[in-house]
């Protein structure tokens, strides 16, 4: 009896376990936005060689598209270029006055033009003149026999090789420069004329795909396949894929102590793929190599890989102002969000 009555709470001890795992599982589902992404999603994701992305600025999170491809295999976008408001401030006032009436003039010859003085050349100028006349008599002068006016033959074969040496490296000048760069492979995003289309919902993203809508990805070559294969439940993007931009700015702010290194080089990631996908010369410009801002990254990189490496980049970080990258990232962001056409 006594057998039978530990098997039963041996039963119940299991059973509890269970719904304790089952509830944990629901509580990381919640907390993951509710759904996890199938293998049958992740394999097509993979085929199309697409990713779904997850953008969180100050209006809000949307959701986009973002893939990688060589550069020979791109167009960029085409940016509309803003009108100068002040446009008219540059203009000329012979520009806007056409004044094409016909003036007869009595006694004309009063207002002809009288010829311009010819301006007396500087003395410097005039001696230097003289100088080259008389090299010049003194070179007619000299007999044909003499050395000046024939070369010998070593100084004509010195001049011969001295000009075939000039010729390739002309020649190799010319071969470098009709050399194409290498491709490499760069970003793409789902955008149109410079802006960022970004939906606040899956469903939004989906029906837009799925659409005949002129934009950026059209000349993927993966692109009808991912519009015949999407689905709501499959625009999950995984943790390498979502980036929190909202957060930048008051991260830094805290000091380096609060610094979030995977939140700083995860938007340091996806803020240069938009400068260059969007043409956002500014963006690029403040983190380019040797910045500010890029040297932030490389602290934080050599600070998380730890060793005597990571011991200096702690060091060279506290010398980097908090309150300047806080300012210089609320500049991005801000060029950034400007760029973006929301959709819902």
């Amino acid at each position: 009896m006594e057998e039978a009555l530990d098997a039963v709470e041996d039963v119940d001890a299991e059973d509890a376990e269970v719904e304790a795992d089952l509830d944990d599982d629901a509580d990381f589902d919640e907390e993951d936005g509710g759904s996890e992404r199938s293998a049958q999603a992740d394999a097509m994701w993979s085929d199309v060689r697409i990713e779904p992305v997850e953008i969180a600025l100050v209006k809000g999170v949307g959701y986009t598209l973002r893939a990688y491809r060589l550069s020979t295999e791109l167009t960029p976008t085409e940016v509309e270029e803003e009108e100068d408001e002040f446009a008219i401030l540059h203009r000329r006032a012979d520009e806007n006055e056409d004044d094409e009436r016909v003036v007869i003039l009595e006694n004309a010859e009063l207002f002809e033009d009288e010829p311009e003085p010819v301006a007396a050349e500087p003395a410097a100028k005039k001696r230097k003149k003289t100088a080259d006349k008389d090299d010049d008599a003194d070179e007619a002068d000299e007999p044909e026999g003499s050395d000046k006016s024939e070369k010998s033959d070593e100084d004509k074969e010195s001049d011969k090789e001295s000009d075939e040496a000039e010729d390739e490296s002309e020649e190799e000048e010319e071969e470098e420069d009709e050399e194409e760069e290498e491709p490499e492979e760069v970003p793409a995003f789902l955008s149109h004329h410079g802006k960022l289309l970004l939906f606040r919902s899956v469903e939004g993203l989906v029906e837009f795909v799925k659409s005949d809508a002129e934009h950026d990805m059209v000349q993927l070559d993966t692109w009808s396949s991912l519009q015949s294969r999407i689905s709501a439940s499959a625009v999950v993007p995984t943790d390498e894929n979502r980036f929190e931009l909202d957060l930048v700015v008051e991260n830094l702010r805290g000091g380096q102590d609060a610094w979030d290194t995977d939140l700083l080089l995860a938007a340091g990631e996806v803020a240069r793929d938009l400068a260059y996908a969007l043409r956002l010369e500014p963006v690029r410009t403040a983190l380019n190599a040797g910045s500010p801002l890029d040297d932030l990254d490389e602290g934080l990189r050599a600070a998380a890989a730890g060793g005597v490496g990571g011991f200096f980049a702690k060091r060279r970080l506290k010398k980097i102002g908090a309150q300047q990258a806080a300012l210089g990232w609320r500049t991005i962001i801000g060029k950034i969000s400007a760029a973006v056409d929301w959709r819902d």
